[in-house]
């Protein structure tokens, strides 16, 4: 169903009950029981000659708690289809970028940290990552495309690189990136090789500047018919958590959810967690004003979406364009006694919204099956009629969007984390108090989770029961079965390719 017929919301000052009824419906369709299992390879959507344009918004530490302050957001689950088991390889920005550019998992792209010899966008780049992209398969198969906002941690727009002054990577045809762009003020923006900074009056606020970025290049590459591909990824609600100025003032006396993990430490809890002690008054009233600039910050993001929607619709495009919305992780904010921050393995911080509408896709479709942000890169290139190669880890998701059988999808997603973070220049980096867990991998399922830490520590949830994440159960598991999940996760840990990661994803007992 395409999406520029449906009605949402317009006012800024999102309070009313049916915008948050919409919202818990949403959420409560994504944890519903499971639709069809997915694919052998289908067809793109589009055929070579006449294939569909693609609008990629990604935003920054967006979790799913701030779903109900989205409207046009929700709008567009209505009109399209919502993943309830989406996460990512890694809470935590570079890493999880990496992956989704790649389509490969951390211990592919050699990608874990957001700065240092294994992580940002140094890792990436020295690494080969830049040569071979969703962006490079997609132009390769001639498609325009841009990218916006923030790239990977760590890049600058005026840096001299591979013998270019300002570099812009391989595979953009349109490149409008900023390095430092969290306080959405006072930045620098690399506009194709030139560097161009915005200060700090209103209209330089940089959600703002990029919107306009994106509606001048759907216009122009409507006008061209040239099919276009558009990453426009926000760096908001990542902290400071600025909100435009319009939208100072809006929620007051909004508070972050209390949810049953809210200020609790898990039953067994892992040596870095279980120490942590009760949130204090200021601690708490301090997550309330951050979560409260968060759901102010937001609103940027959605009016983003509706003046795109806007933009296919009047350039004529609207029906052959999908419009997909996600995070590159999540974030928590008073659960498990944290104060806000990601990093973890918990479905806080893993498990992020995933939205798409466009042609073919059934309007107000829940998919259930695991699908991770390694699967955008594949989804992209089939929706395209472009190339795969076979060394990405990930599998398209397009067979679930169409709502087709999979009998045969993967059971187990991976997440894989590097830490410590004790990089002081990092913005993620994070205290104890906040959640700084060591090395860990994951294994999650549709019904638990299972995580090994470096130093021995081990967590298993059963969501089924306990979907909150409260008792670590790990402890009263049979030996057999703790070595099944191990053999499983370290199957997933070592695969490398199409074929291997999608047959290591179906190991999970």
């Amino acid at each position: 169903m395409p999406f520029n017929g449906m009605s949402s919301p317009r006012t800024r000052r999102v309070r009313g009950l049916p915008v948050l009824a919409v919202a818990a419906a949403l959420l409560a369709a994504a944890c519903g029981a499971p639709g069809p299992a997915a694919p052998p390879a289908a067809g793109p959507v589009g055929n070579p000659g006449d294939r569909p344009n693609i609008v990629y918004v990604l935003t920054d530490d967006l979790a799913t708690n701030l779903l109900p302050y989205l409207p046009h957001v929700q709008a567009l689950a209505k009109a399209g289809a919502s993943f309830g088991n989406y996460t990512v390889t890694d809470s935590l920005c570079c890493p999880s970028r990496s992956s989704i550019l790649s389509g490969k998992f951390p211990h592919d792209t050699g990608v874990f940290t957001n700065s240092g010899s294994d992580g940002g966008f140094t890792a990436f780049h020295d690494k080969g990552g830049e040569k071979d992209t969703v962006a490079t398969s997609l132009q390769q198969a001639g498609y325009r495309t841009a990218m916006m906002g923030k790239y990977l941690n760590g890049y600058q727009p005026g840096m001299k690189l591979d013998g270019q002054e300002n570099y812009v990577p391989p595979g953009w045809n349109e490149w409008d990136v900023a390095g430092n762009g969290y306080p959405q003020y006072d930045y620098d923006l690399n506009e194709n090789h030139k560097v161009v900074h915005y200060g700090s009056k209103p209209q330089d606020y940089l959600n703002s500047v990029l919107t306009g970025k994106a509606t001048g290049f759907i216009n122009s590459s409507a006008q061209a018919r040239a099919p276009f591909f558009l990453e426009l990824a926000s760096f908001t609600p990542h902290s400071p958590y600025t909100p435009a100025p319009q939208d100072t003032d809006l929620f007051p006396g909004l508070k972050a959810p209390r949810t049953p993990a809210y200020d609790k430490v898990p039953a067994n809890a892992p040596p870095w967690l279980a120490a942590q002690p009760p949130l204090s008054e200021n601690e708490q009233q301090r997550i309330d004003e951050s979560f409260r600039k968060r759901a102010q910050a937001v609103q940027s993001v959605d009016r983003m979406i509706g003046a795109l929607q806007d933009t296919l619709t009047k350039a004529g495009v609207a029906d052959h364009t999908y419009l997909v919305f996600t995070s590159d992780n999540g974030y928590h904010m008073g659960e498990y006694r944290l104060g806000p921050g990601k990093q973890t393995a918990f479905d806080t911080d893993v498990r992020v919204p995933l939205i798409a509408a466009g042609p073919g896709i059934p309007a107000g479709r829940t998919v259930a099956e695991p699908a991770e942000n390694i699967d955008l890169r594949p989804t992209f290139a089939e929706l395209a009629a472009a190339g795969t190669p076979s060394d990405v880890d990930g599998r398209s998701l397009a067979p679930l969007l169409r709502g087709q059988p999979a009998p045969d999808w993967r059971t187990a997603a991976l997440v894989e984390h590097h830490g410590p973070n004790t990089a002081p220049d990092d913005p993620d980096r994070q205290g104890k108090k906040n959640g700084n867990p060591p090395t860990y991998n994951a294994l999650r399922t549709a019904a638990y989770t299972y995580v090994e830490y470096v130093d021995g520590g081990k967590e298993y949830y059963d969501r089924r029961t306990d979907p909150d994440q409260l008792d670590n159960r790990v402890g009263r598991l049979p030996a057999e079965t703790l070595a099944k999940l191990h053999d499983a996760l370290r199957a997933m840990t070592e695969c490398h390719g199409r074929d291997a990661c999608w047959a290591a994803s179906h190991a999970a007992p």
